[in-house]
């Protein structure tokens, strides 16, 4: 029986990374029936059915009652400017379907040469207040303010969240970056959720606590001391674009934003309209995202078959990255649709 999932091709290199990785998982077996919607430019460009410009062109209602129905929806990167014109479309899409965790796991792969080996770390940011409220006012000219929120319930559902997360996987440690020495109110409300949740965990897995500018620094010493990092919204940006630095950037991270209303998973890099449709760009974070939506949908929809495929194309990457049969910027001399072929050609050899 195939499971629908929407696809959201996304801007600039967006279509392109995204066929890719739909390519390949096709080929791994997970039987698949992809409903294909828009957000950002790209909806523009196509055109939006009649009272979904109303609420937001850049996020038609048509696709987010597609990602509410089906619960699941695989998306490519789009565009956000920088300083105005619109907002962010990705941070519309995460509040709106209150999609309140973002999962980043960012790991070492043997192949892609960086200054640490064996990073194994999993970045847990809350995903729906913090700065990213958007709460920004005028006070008189050349005077502005942005308002930070923090309620209970959301610092408590999102350290539940993280220790759930850890006790599924067998991950050992729960680590809060906070700056609750500067912002009590705010940082100390996270942390006391954070300590207060982590009650019902304290047998099966460790918590701690690190102002986030030492926690930067000590990371970037030794990435080993960490196992998992629980941040508000703002800090887990910074860390999850950090810790991508310690395994060779953006282009080989997945990113996942999870609710209980569904899940959307992305590649979290840039649109690169600079090589767009010039089969230059490097679809791996794409399909790792990918990989990542397959065992979610194994795992909540029992589906073990979608997880028996993601460990496929994983296996699959790895050992294409090992012999530098992979896209440029990893070393290889592959396009993007190459490199897709290339992935599933060893599927059909496993």
């Amino acid at each position: 029986m195939r499971v629908p999932v929407v696809l959201i091709p996304g801007d600039g290199i967006g279509p392109e990374v995204t066929e890719a990785a739909r390519s390949v998982i096709d080929a791994s077996g997970a039987s698949i029936e992809w409903r294909v919607h828009h957000a950002g430019v790209a909806a523009l460009e196509q055109g939006v059915k009649p009272g979904d410009a109303s609420r937001n062109a850049l996020l038609p209602e048509s696709t987010k009652e597609a990602i509410l129905e089906t619960r699941v929806a695989l998306k490519g990167p789009c565009t956000t400017p920088i300083g105005g014109g619109f907002s962010s479309v990705n941070v519309a899409l995460r509040k709106e379907l209150d999609l309140f965790a973002a999962v980043r796991p960012v790991r070492s792969i043997d192949g892609v040469d960086t200054r640490f080996t064996g990073v194994d770390v999993v970045i847990i940011r809350e995903n729906t207040e913090g700065l990213y409220s958007g709460i920004e006012n005028v006070i008189t000219p050349g005077v502005v303010t942005s308002l930070k929120v923090a309620t209970e319930r959301a610092c408590r559902r999102i350290a539940r969240f993280a220790f759930e997360y850890a006790k599924e996987r067998g991950r050992k440690k729960v680590t809060a970056f906070h700056k609750a020495n500067i912002m009590k109110l705010t940082d100390g409300l996270f942390i006391r959720c954070a300590r207060e949740e982590h009650a019902a965990f304290a047998d099966v897995v460790e918590y701690d606590e690190v102002i986030i500018d030492a926690g930067c620094m000590k990371i970037v010493q030794d990435p080993s001391r960490f196992d998992m990092i629980l941040c508000e919204n703002l800090y887990g940006d910074l860390m999850s674009d950090l810790c991508a630095g310690l395994v060779g950037g953006l282009g080989v991270t997945p990113g996942a934003n999870i609710g209980e209303k569904g899940a959307v998973f992305e590649a979290v890099h840039g649109t690169a309209p600079d090589i767009a449709g010039q089969d230059k760009a490097n679809p791996l974070a794409m399909l790792m995202s990918g990989v990542m939506m397959l065992n979610h949908v194994g795992k909540t929809q029992g589906r073990p078959d979608f997880e028996r495929a993601a460990a496929r194309i994983r296996g699959a990457y790895d050992a294409a990255i090992r012999s530098r049969e992979c896209t440029r910027d990893l070393g290889g001399s592959l396009g993007t649709r190459a490199f897709a072929d290339v992935l599933i050609n060893r599927l059909a050899q496993l």
